[in-house]
């Protein structure tokens, strides 16, 4: 196979896709559920989000050149094979929704209010679909571009808010207890569910196999630390009941910030840079989504079904982010029971399957 992304974009990847849903839609709603603890919450998903690629990243290398649906069609058969890739599928969407959503709620709310939202939902569509058509290798660069932009992001929110972050605010630890924290992570879950999915659908095209796990795991950290900053800074200025008010908590966050002499807000800074990291997100959702319908219909090319595929990505997004009640009823109610399940478990039972089915793993080789 040829090689088409170094393992610093497969970082790159990982990073951004752990970010802009993180902290903007999912602070929100774990500071409402696990109030003060919501920090400890994103430590434990971090913990987790590690488990998970791991697994991942074990599962896929067995055959290095194979996604985990190739897999799962190599140990379990054409049909079953094909059922997977309609699961992986039913994830990309439900991932391409909750984007759509962030997406939506940080522009129309704080860049371009009054808009209609079948601009925005159109820019959603038509970008992902042209960067997709162009190569897993754009938006690798993209990537690092959106590394830049979140760094710069969090090194903005630390200088304004520092001075002004209360350290006794995060205390004490595990007040609403330990398993309702525990049960609170599961929201950042989702987070790193996404990362971890889409490396399972590109480590195959990732330069060397030696440092799969090593990149891969390295976004997870990095990532993870970088959105553990924002509930850190929330906790320690706004408090969490304040935080737990706003849909996009990131956003008051940032009106809050005062990162100079002459620039005392800096959300709309925010929205600018925020649109890089969350286009990667977009952009691998179309991608990720494409590659599993190709292969659940056979299609040896998955430039053939990105358009159709964009198409019914932004009909059904629309249709849920047309209603912020409806939205928020996926984001906090919908999106954990059906992304955890396919994220945890998909990769387990490819792994599991790998060590029944070995032989079936060396023929393939």
């Amino acid at each position: 196979m040829k090689v088409q992304i170094t393992n610093a974009m497969l970082m790159a990847f990982v990073m951004n896709l752990l970010f802009c849903k993180a902290i903007g839609l999912t602070q929100g709603v774990m500071a409402r559920e696990g109030e003060n603890d919501m920090w400890v919450a994103t430590l434990f998903a971090i913990v987790q989000g590690l488990a998970m690629m791991f697994v991942t990243v074990v599962a896929v290398r067995r055959i290095p050149g194979k996604d985990l649906i190739e897999h799962a069609s190599v140990l379990f058969g054409k049909w079953l094979g094909k059922l997977a890739g309609i699961i992986a599928f039913v994830f990309f969407l439900g991932s391409y929704i909750v984007l759509l959503i962030t997406f939506v709620f940080h522009m129309r709310d704080y860049f371009l209010p009054g808009y209609p939202l079948l601009v925005f939902v159109l820019a959603a569509v038509v970008i992902p679909l042209y960067a997709v058509f162009h190569g897993l290798e754009v938006t690798g660069r993209l990537a690092m571009v959106g590394v830049f932009a979140i760094i710069i992001l969090n090194l903005l929110v630390l200088s304004g808010s520092f001075n002004a972050m209360d350290v006794k605010r995060l205390l004490p630890v595990f007040e609403t207890g330990v398993w309702n924290t525990v049960a609170t992570s599961r929201h950042a879950d989702t987070d790193f569910a996404m990362a971890t999915m889409t490396a399972a659908m590109i480590l195959p095209f990732v330069k060397d196999q030696k440092v799969w796990w090593k990149a891969s795991a390295g976004g997870i950290l990095f990532g993870g630390l970088l959105v553990l900053l924002w509930p850190l800074i929330e906790v320690g200025t706004l408090s969490a009941r304040e935080t737990g008010h706003y849909i996009l908590a990131c956003m008051q966050m940032a009106r809050s910030a005062e990162i100079g002499l002459f620039i005392h807000r800096y959300e709309m800074i925010m929205v600018a840079f925020f649109a890089f990291s969350l286009f990667v997100q977009l952009m691998m959702a179309v991608y990720c989504a494409s590659i599993s319908a190709a292969h659940t219909l056979g299609v040896a090319n998955y430039k053939k079904l990105v358009v159709p595929v964009s198409i019914s990505l932004g009909a059904v997004g629309y249709w849920v982010v047309s209603d912020q009640e409806r939205a928020m009823r996926v984001v906090e109610q919908l999106w954990p029971p059906i992304a955890l399940p396919i994220a945890f478990g998909l990769p387990i039972v490819i792994l599991l399957a790998g060590w029944v089915f070995r032989g079936r793993l060396l023929a393939a080789k």
